[in-house]
């Protein structure tokens, strides 16, 4: 494993649903400190935090980051279904263009007042079922003309609308995406989380499948390694988008993510620029020793994956 790895800390970190300063102030650097841990990747809510700016200004740890607004884009879509960046609806694609205006002016703020560098911003192929390839090469467009401080960006694949299913995310399929960086002709690349293509493909094989086809596009970025399950688990209910772990780590969450599939993924993924580990905290994970003990627990059998 020779690409850098970032550890997702939202689903690790209980913070983000209930606010503990003090928890999270201890965890994030600690997460850093894990071996092989290059950076975070952090949600972006509407603002660099969900509860208070400039305390991540004061305490995120200066190392690489993610930045994904994925949280807010699904809040954004929930209230209204014409918005996103595919969205053949002119008000509801310039609202989602609108917002990553204040993304990226978050990124320059960063830069601007903490040493923490934003490696990679992913983008949304919202809205949900009704997405054009078209429109979202215009998005592109514009949203490239942004400063975005040396951010790579890179659309991250969720589940892709499937007729008579109801979707965690239901937007683009990948042909799709990537048929829209080539129209727009511009510097974005993919960003693959094996979770989510799980939940559309219902197949861990078809996920190796669908890496390689990224892989072979020339445009894939990163790769999340993130689990699913096609049952009921302590992590809710079947084919839920909530980044089970690794199943030998957890044999209970009955994810399809286990040793095989990530060894596979990385030989699919091939020479990717960046690895993301994206797996939730267990639910009786209580402290920052338990979760960094869940951590570890993914980490090493990446690093033995590879």
């Amino acid at each position: 494993m020779t690409a850098p790895l970032l550890v997702s800390a939202y689903p690790l970190s209980p913070a983000h649903a209930q606010w503990d300063p003090a928890l999270e102030a201890e965890l994030l650097p600690a997460l850093c400190a894990l071996p092989g841990v290059a950076g975070l990747e952090v949600p972006w809510m509407g603002g660099l935090h969900p509860h208070d700016d400039d305390w991540f200004l004061a305490h995120v740890p200066g190392v690489p980051l993610a930045v994904t607004p994925v949280p807010f884009v699904m809040r954004r879509v929930g209230e209204d279904p014409r918005y996103g960046l595919a969205s053949p609806d002119a008000e509801g694609r310039a609202a989602a263009v609108a917002d990553l205006r204040r993304v990226a002016a978050d990124v320059v703020r960063l830069r601007d007042e903490r040493a923490a560098h934003v490696a990679v911003v992913t983008l949304h192929t919202a809205p949900r079922a009704t997405g054009d390839a078209a429109a979202l090469a215009r998005s592109l467009d514009e949203v490239t003309a942004l400063d975005w401080s040396g951010a790579v960006l890179a659309i991250e694949h969720c589940d892709a609308h499937v007729p008579d299913r109801t979707p965690e995310k239901g937007f683009l399929p990948l042909a799709d995406e990537i048929a829209a960086i080539r129209l727009a002709d511009v510097p974005v690349g993919l960003w693959l989380n094996w979770g989510r293509s799980a939940i559309e493909l219902r197949d861990a094989d078809a996920v190796t499948a669908q890496i390689a086809d990224a892989a072979a596009s020339g445009l894939l970025t990163g790769l999340a390694l993130s689990g699913a399950a096609p049952v009921e688990s302590p992590y809710g209910y079947p084919w839920i988008d909530a980044h089970l772990p690794i199943a030998e780590t957890h044999p209970a969450s009955r994810s399809l993510l286990d040793r095989a599939h990530v060894a596979a993924a990385l030989t699919a993924a091939g020479d990717v620029a960046w690895l993301g580990l994206k797996v939730a905290r267990r639910p009786d994970d209580r402290t920052v020793a338990d979760i960094l003990r869940t951590a570890t627990a993914n980490l090493d059998l990446v690093r033995a994956s590879a």
